[in-house]
């Protein structure tokens, strides 16, 4: 069997990132999360992924503190998936991915979900990366700064 390779302890925060995420399942996981799904069977209908694939994700987001498991709302012995206050921290990467994806893989007029402002009904404005005093940021206007080597 081989070994993931874990990036637990990277000083980079995207990596970090990734590591706690897992996968593309994860992350369609939270997607559904976010829609409303909570039970085991919703995400597995859904997602259509293999049962043992599911059991593993869901662990890995309960683990990493991204999603709880608590009894289920109507009282049965089933349990429910929440999003935790971190869980929830990721919904601007979930709508970074969707609008991404809605501007480079779908071509125009092509249908697609959408998410929407519940209130108003309309789309949201594209997200955009910002400076602290609030002007627009592009990749040539960033860089990072590495952590010394000890």
């Amino acid at each position: 069997m081989v070994t993931r390779t874990r990036f637990d302890d990277s000083d980079c925060p995207v990596a970090r990132s990734v590591d706690a995420i897992g996968d593309w399942w994860s992350l369609l996981i939270v997607r559904d999360a976010f829609d409303g799904s909570r039970r085991f069977g919703e995400f597995q209908r859904s997602l259509g992924v293999a049962k043992n694939i599911l059991t593993a994700r869901l662990r890995t987001l309960v683990d990493g503190g991204v999603l709880a498991s608590v009894p289920a709302s109507d009282g049965s012995a089933y349990r429910e998936y929440v999003l935790t206050p971190k869980g929830k921290a990721l919904f601007p990467v979930i709508v970074a991915l969707r609008q991404w994806g809605e501007q480079n893989f779908f071509a125009p007029g092509e249908p697609r979900s959408r998410l929407v402002d519940r209130r108003r009904g309309q789309p949201l404005r594209p997200l955009e990366t910002l400076s602290e005093d609030g002007r627009r940021l592009d990749p040539d206007d960033t860089t990072v700064l590495k952590v010394p080597a000890p």
